[in-house]
């Protein structure tokens, strides 16, 4: 023991040299075999490299994607595969609707998802909290089986507290409800509404992980950004909309913030309930019984569309929409319209939008004039020369923060949910969004666009070489940490 004990005192240096070489080694290795992405791995590799104790540390808490969505039941597997190939609901047959190219993208939409293509669908657009949260809770109030709310952020504001009294009114009345809510999001406000879930017998959980075993901490690099809400079944709402009273006139008044959800009806809504009832049992290991949770689709209102659900997220769905992305970019004909207020696409969506752009294809890119974090639109000043550069038409839009993510092509594809165009939302987030094809529902989303833009101002090169250096310098380093902002 003495002997161990002058080794240590004399060698630890030497020691501490050997075990930095053995852990960052072990640690490089495993970034490098791993990570897809080249930036990402140089960029962990040369963490790991320059502390060599440190790095491989940080690397354990943030770089290592322990998130694998169990494999949910055979039986369940076998039920939602029954009820989504049930031949009462009619795969979707677009040629009537769209152009020949949106062939190839339905296809594109069939590997991508494993969700198909359905028709039978009633979509309708819902503007902010002030069409959106009534329509929502007069559905809870409605709901005689089931309930199941998923959100990114619940915060226990005037509006978040109505969520919960229609959802204990619903319990009240024997209504099943689980309410699930990611655990960074539910910090948004204090304190978090989970509390006041559980003090009512609503049964909630928090999306979250436990990176290292014994510390119970969110796996902040990951989360559940989705939103959605199931009504016995049969009636969803989904989009990009959290649970805020920022949202509501009401409340927020001249600060009033912009958003669109939608309400769904059809087959499409056993795609969205599907998805929960996977996150759900990942973060609780409850499983939902089929036919508590999985109701009629038939009797959707008119006019009717194909639609389908697209997940994405870094499990096995991952880049599941920066794919889909980049196949209606390239099928696009006449006219793309972007709104995102996050938008910070990586080098490959880049080149897409460019290169349709370049082909002639007029791209109209919408984004916030004023933007709620700070950082990120320091960073995506700083790349907006990149799609300027090649003919894009960028506008900053006038008036209150506008948090919609919108996406059309040629007035006939429609891309909806809760993603943005953003590094963390195509690789980090769990995220939903559904395709629509329909010229109906395209139209409504061209003309919200187009409003923005009558009222936006248009960002020119020269507009961003006016910048003061200092300002332009602090935007391009911000830019740098754009994957995780």
């Amino acid at each position: 023991m003495a002997y161990l004990e002058y080794l240590a005192s004399e060698y630890w240096p030497h020691l501490a040299l050997l075990l930095s070489i053995a852990v960052g080694g072990t640690a490089a290795v495993h970034a490098a075999m791993t990570k897809n992405d080249v930036r990402a791995a140089i960029g962990w590799v040369g963490i790991i490299m320059m502390s060599p104790l440190l790095g491989p540390f940080i690397y354990l808490i943030a770089g290592i994607n322990r998130i694998r969505h169990d494999h949910i039941s055979e039986q369940r597997n076998k039920s939602l595969k029954h009820g989504m190939a049930n031949p009462a609901i009619p795969l979707a047959d677009i040629s009537n609707i769209a152009a020949a190219q949106f062939e190839s993208l339905r296809v594109l939409g069939d590997r991508i998802s494993h969700f198909p293509l359905c028709d039978g669908n009633h979509i309708q657009l819902l503007l902010g909290g002030d069409q959106a949260y009534p329509s929502m809770i007069e559905a809870i109030d409605q709901a005689s089986k089931s309930i199941a709310l998923q959100t990114y952020i619940f915060d226990n504001d005037s509006e978040g507290r109505k969520f919960v009294d229609a959802l204990t009114r619903a319990v009240a009345r024997g209504v099943q409800v689980r309410v699930l809510i990611d655990a960074v999001g539910s910090k948004y406000s204090r304190p978090p509404i989970i509390r006041l879930l559980r003090k009512k017998k609503i049964t909630a959980a928090l999306f979250m992980t436990n990176p290292l075993g014994f510390m119970r901490m969110p796996y902040a690099n990951l989360r559940s950004h989705r939103k959605i809400l199931v009504i016995d079944g049969s009636i969803a709402f989904t989009g990009g909309m959290n649970i805020r009273e920022e949202f509501v006139s009401a409340v927020a008044g001249a600060n009033t913030c912009s958003d669109t959800h939608f309400k769904v009806e059809g087959p499409v809504v056993l795609q969205l309930l599907s998805v929960f009832v996977h996150d759900w049992e990942f973060t609780t290991k409850e499983n939902l019984p089929f036919k508590t949770w999985c109701g009629s689709t038939r009797g959707a209102s008119m006019p009717q569309v194909p639609a389908r659900a697209i997940r994405s997220g870094p499990d096995r769905y991952i880049v599941g929409t920066h794919n889909m992305l980049l196949g209606a970019f390239a099928v696009a004909q006449k006219h793309i319209r972007i709104q995102s207020p996050y938008f910070l696409p990586d080098q490959v969506l880049l080149g897409a939008i460019n290169t349709a752009a370049r082909r002639g294809i007029v791209v109209d890119i919408v984004i916030p004039g004023r933007n709620n974090l700070r950082l990120v639109n320091y960073a995506m000043t700083a790349q907006l020369d990149q799609v300027i550069h090649n003919n894009c038409r960028v506008w900053r839009a006038s008036g209150n923060f506008n948090h919609s993510k919108l996406i059309t092509i040629d007035g006939t594809w429609s891309y909806v949910g809760s993603s943005n165009m953003d590094p963390r939302s195509l690789r980090l987030n769990f995220e939903l969004d559904m395709e629509v094809y329909g010229h109906e529902l395209a139209a409504k989303i061209e003309n919200l666009i187009d409003s923005e833009i009558e009222n936006s101002d248009m960002v020119t090169l020269e507009d961003l070489a006016a910048i003061p250096f200092r300002k332009r310098l602090r935007n391009r380093i911000i830019w740098l940490a754009s994957p995780y902002l």
